[in-house]
């Protein structure tokens, strides 16, 4: 192939949105598992927002007057809440997400939602609002002024007017209690199950801190044994050393479609057995005889993924079009991946 037309080939797959996925490299095992247990929480709360320009809920949300009416209560100024306007006041709920070992005093962002039938959040604050956890106790305190969660850009336009973010809006107040030292097991999660992958950590895990010191439960836990030397005052450093730990991870072959962007995903491991295919002029055969014709491309038999796709590209095949191709080479067994459509 000349060079100008290789270029453009190559051209091509990065303009239709084509990414080849390569798993030669090792990732760190912090980038693929975590210790069971340390983990954010969901914070959640009933608040008002307040100083909204006429965009707040109508007369009609009686939840929101109520917890005006409650909250003017608590500071001694009882009013009927049938009286109270609230077309500057909005009611919603506020979440938020607790990072293990957070300490009192932490701040952490939250995320404001609207309940009732506000137009918008912009420029309102976010009064007083205790932070639950599941079990009914306060672990944080919200409040301040609140930001659109902007989409697309800095306009209107581009944002959704319900919902705001108050970015370190809460403060930590009460600590999740998690003690390592002390632990002499624990168990090691793999985010993406897979035999192979656990088998090399616990491996690289044994070859480095010491034999014994990791065993394979299955296909997505490892369990640790905190050496004696360790477990006592010094769990967190057993775990920043294994944590920075290289792995290979191993994977299902796998092609990722994407019809609506016409964007596709694939490894560097998928590869595609002999077969032939015809789409409209075009005909492709994979360990065929050659043939000189500009909509004809021929490949060596067992050819990866990204052959297939750097040749249909060379020739002007449309991202949709190579779409159905793929679909078609998995149909008739060819395709030596599992197909996933979004």
């Amino acid at each position: 192939m000349p060079v100008n037309r290789m270029f453009h080939a190559i051209i091509c797959i990065f303009m239709v949105g084509f990414v080849c996925v390569s798993d030669l490299y090792g990732a760190r095992i912090k980038e693929l598992a975590a210790i069971k247990g340390i983990r954010e929480n969901q914070l959640i709360g009933y608040g008002l927002v307040v100083g909204l320009n006429g965009t707040g809920d109508k007369d009609g949300v009686g939840f929101t007057k109520q917890a005006l009416a409650n909250m003017m209560e608590k500071m001694n100024i009882f009013v009927d809440s049938n009286q109270l306007k609230v077309k500057n006041i909005a009611a919603v709920m506020v979440t938020a997400n607790i990072p293990p070992f957070a300490r009192i005093g932490d701040k952490i962002d939250v995320t404001a939602s609207s309940l009732g039938d506000a137009k918008s959040l912009k420029g309102g604050t976010l009064l007083v609002t205790p932070l639950k956890g599941v079990n009914g106790e306060i672990y944080a305190i919200a409040q301040g002024p609140v930001t659109l969660a902007v989409s697309g850009g800095a306009n209107d336009r581009n944002s959704h007017l319900q919902v705001a973010q108050v970015t370190n809006g809460a403060s930590v107040e009460q600590e999740i209690p998690f003690k390592l030292d002390g632990k002499k097991t624990l168990t090691l999660s793999l985010f993406q199950p897979d035999f192979t992958t656990a088998k090399r950590m616990a491996d690289t895990i044994n070859a480095s801190i010491g034999e014994g010191v990791a065993q394979v439960i299955d296909a997505s836990a490892l369990n640790l044994n905190v050496p004696e030397k360790m477990w006592q005052k010094n769990v967190a450093g057993f775990i920043a050393d294994i944590e920075t730990l290289t792995v290979i991870p191993d994977a299902v072959a796998r092609v990722v479609i994407n019809e609506k962007t016409g964007t596709v995903v694939f490894g560097s491991d998928v590869t595609i057995s002999s077969v032939a295919i015809a789409h409209g002029d075009l005909s492709v055969t994979i360990a065929g005889p050659p043939e000189k014709n500009e909509s004809v491309m021929n490949l060596p038999g067992t050819s990866t993924i990204g052959e297939l796709v750097q040749g249909l590209n060379s020739l002007g095949v449309k991202p949709r079009d190579l779409i159905s191709i793929l679909q078609s080479i998995k149909a008739a067994g060819a395709l030596q991946a599992e197909l996933v459509i979004l």
